[in-house]
């Protein structure tokens, strides 16, 4: 698989107690794609997301990223081309924000005149001035401030794959439907692959070339974003109303 794609292959994960979070999922995220995971909390889209970056493993089928198998083995290096971006931003609180941006390049032992130019780079990237703010902690931020900067940190080390858990869950609607504007001219540019967790369907719609809907740890519904509106699928059809109520009366 080339750089940058991610694929589940007959993907299920059980738990101790035997209770099925996912049940044979199979799927092929082509590089420079975004693709959302939709669904009723409890379905699984979190689980899934996590087996791209070795959070979780799954109890059978194999995950591969750019053609190779997510294990035990290489780890970092895995994660090290894997972008990651949550709700909360996952910030540390006493690191400036140009530490927390250039965190994984330091870990990886690149140069500060690298480390500093690079910050300074993705920082712009998502719209934050480096000199004003890199000298600034988590606290001296807003919500929406907060949130650029993780993403600065998850683009740092140019990784081609980026992980997206709920990453405007948390804000004002003024402030995520900034942040999405932001985001879908920046994947225009950066050209990762996006595997995007949300409850939202407008903004899967907005962002997602994509849309998979998982319902009890099945996928149910693999979708590109302009065929859900008028998708036959019962479950889709669900989902569309419940959000756009009156739409599909």
């Amino acid at each position: 698989m080339a750089e940058g794609g991610v694929e589940f292959a007959k993907v299920s994960y059980t738990l101790p107690s035997s209770a099925v979070l996912l049940r044979d999922i199979s799927l092929r995220l082509e590089p420079g794609t975004v693709t959302a995971l939709l669904g009723r909390s409890g379905s699984g889209k979190t689980t899934l997301l996590r087996m791209v970056n070795g959070l979780v493993r799954p109890t059978a089928g194999v995950v591969t990223v750019s053609g190779r198998a997510v294990g035990d083995e290489g780890l970092i290096e895995l994660r090290r081309g894997i972008g990651y971006v949550i709700q909360e931003s996952g910030l540390f609180p006493h690191m400036t924000v140009e530490r927390n941006v250039g965190m994984a390049m330091e870990l990886a032992g690149r140069g500060k005149v690298e480390i500093a130019a690079r910050v300074a780079e993705v920082l712009a990237l998502v719209g934050i001035d480096s000199k004003e703010f890199s000298g600034r902690y988590p606290w001296q931020l807003s919500g929406g401030q907060r949130q650029r900067v993780g993403l600065a940190r998850a683009l740092a080390m140019g990784a081609p794959v980026l992980l997206m858990d709920e990453p405007f869950g948390a804000l004002d609607p003024l402030t995520r439907a900034e942040m999405q504007a932001m985001l879908k001219k920046l994947l225009q540019v950066v050209q990762k692959t996006v595997l995007l967790v949300t409850h939202d369907l407008d903004e899967a719609l907005y962002l997602a070339d994509r849309v998979v809907f998982l319902s009890a740890g099945e996928v149910v519904a693999d979708l590109r974003a302009d065929e859900v509106l008028v998708s036959g699928n019962p479950q889709v059809r669900e989902y569309v109303a419940a959000v756009h109520r009156g739409v599909l009366a």
